[in-house]
């Protein structure tokens, strides 16, 4: 994984169908973020993903060129916070503090679920649900073994964001 610090780099699993690619900011045992890069030469927050039955790391000349036009156009693809990423809990609470929002999914990408921390056990992470309208709509919990990848600051979460009410951000 080293060797590829802060690069495009694409990741396959083997039991998702979805690939992600993004600049690979930092890694663990445990986790892996990236600075997401859904289409084209676009960037749009980040995500984390577990890193379990992973399939492939590549970087094809595809993504060398889209990097070098990511580049081009000065777009910064590091966060200027140290995310920490050794397990769920730090990564919860950091986004809860930093962020308040985020997005989770588990194995199947059919679903996700965004929402703002309410707590975390060993056997349960519960969220306040964030409905499509910016509305919360109450408490939803995952096992946290679960848990394969985590969304933040992305475009769709902040503008979500600008329409929760002052008092229930």
């Amino acid at each position: 994984m080293e060797q590829y610090l802060r690069q495009l780099i694409a990741i396959e699993f083997q039991d998702k169908k979805e690939i992600f690619t993004g600049f690979l900011i930092d890694y663990s045992d445990d986790w892996i973020l990236l600075r997401n890069n859904p289409v084209d030469y676009i960037l749009d927050g980040f995500v984390i993903l577990k890193n379990k039955n992973i399939e492939a790391i590549h970087r094809d000349e595809d993504l060398v060129f889209t990097e070098k036009v990511i580049r081009l156009k000065g777009i910064n693809i590091n966060t200027e916070d140290i995310i920490p990423i050794q397990d769920l809990n730090a990564i919860v609470n950091f986004l809860d503090r930093k962020y308040t929002i985020f997005q989770i999914a588990k194995k199947s990408s059919k679903a996700v679920y965004l929402g703002k921390l309410i707590s975390l056990t060993p056997d349960e992470l519960l969220i306040d649900f964030l409905e499509t309208k910016g509305k919360f709509g109450g408490e939803l919990g995952f096992n946290p073994e679960k848990i394969r990848v985590i969304e933040f600051d992305t475009d769709y979460i902040n503008s979500l964001k600008l329409v929760i009410p002052e008092d229930r951000k």
